[in-house]
């Protein structure tokens, strides 16, 4: 890597660990990114775990610092993912690569239109853990952990609508949750990324320190509607870099 992908790498993770903690869809920056410097699909997204394990380390710590958790309850969904994870990591590392490509490129055109559509969210921290929300909330995560194994972009925004809609928390408690979900499910995926030498170290340190970054000023600033003044640059860069993707 030269001096100028050293800084692009920084800076486009500082962004993504932001975006993540306070909404979701960072790496649906840096994903691509990397794909468009030259690694291997399935080394990019290899690598990207690095980061955002890095990332939800500190956004973690930092949430707990300041009392917004919910546990044990994150734990039973964060067992969920890990299983469906180990599952759609084990899928993504035998993917074609144009294959892999062009599913990102529909993620991203989805989730631009998700981001768009997307209302504000007013719940107020009125949860629900009953036995019944749980057995719902670890069916879905372990949907959701397959995904995230499989891919991960864009897993922010699908956490915190479940969260939402099957036990009501308040979008600052969902995204509490969703960084520890994901920081659990990371690991085991990212370790079938390794066994099949699929991730890049140099790239995903110097990622990680952006997103690490990132990802303390997210949590730091995290508050109801934080990801609306970033929507439009968010939206614009994710269409540009999926029809990159699609057609070169």
């Amino acid at each position: 890597m030269d001096a100028l992908e050293i800084l692009l790498l920084v800076l486009a993770g500082i962004l993504s660990g932001f975006v993540n903690v306070v909404a979701g869809g960072g790496s649906l920056l840096t994903l691509p990114l990397m794909i468009f410097m030259g690694l291997p699909s399935g080394v990019a997204n290899g690598t990207n775990r690095i980061a955002i394990i890095a990332q939800n380390v500190f956004a973690v710590s930092n949430f707990a610092r300041k009392g917004i958790y919910e546990f044990p309850y994150s734990l039973y969904l964060g067992a969920a993912a890990v299983v469906g994870a180990i599952i759609g990591a084990n899928l993504a590392v035998d993917i074609d690569e144009k294959a892999f490509n062009r599913f990102l490129a529909l993620v991203m055109v989805g989730a631009a239109f998700f981001i768009v559509r997307r209302k504000q969210n007013t719940i107020s921290d009125n949860a629900n853990i009953s036995s019944k929300q749980l057995v719902s909330g670890l069916l879905v995560f372990f949907l959701l952990g397959i995904y995230g194994g499989f891919l991960h972009a864009g897993i922010g925004f699908l956490i915190i609508l479940a969260l939402t809609k099957i036990n009501h928390f308040s979008l600052m408690k969902a995204n509490s949750i969703k960084v520890f979900v994901a920081l659990v499910y990371s690991i085991p995926a990212v370790g079938v990324f390794l066994f099949n030498g699929m991730v890049d170290w140099k790239v995903g340190i110097t990622l990680a320190v952006g997103t690490s970054l990132g990802g303390i000023l997210g949590s730091h600033l995290n508050m109801k509607g934080g990801e609306k003044w970033i929507k439009i640059i968010l939206v614009l860069a994710i269409i540009g870099m999926a029809i990159k993707l699609w057609f070169f």
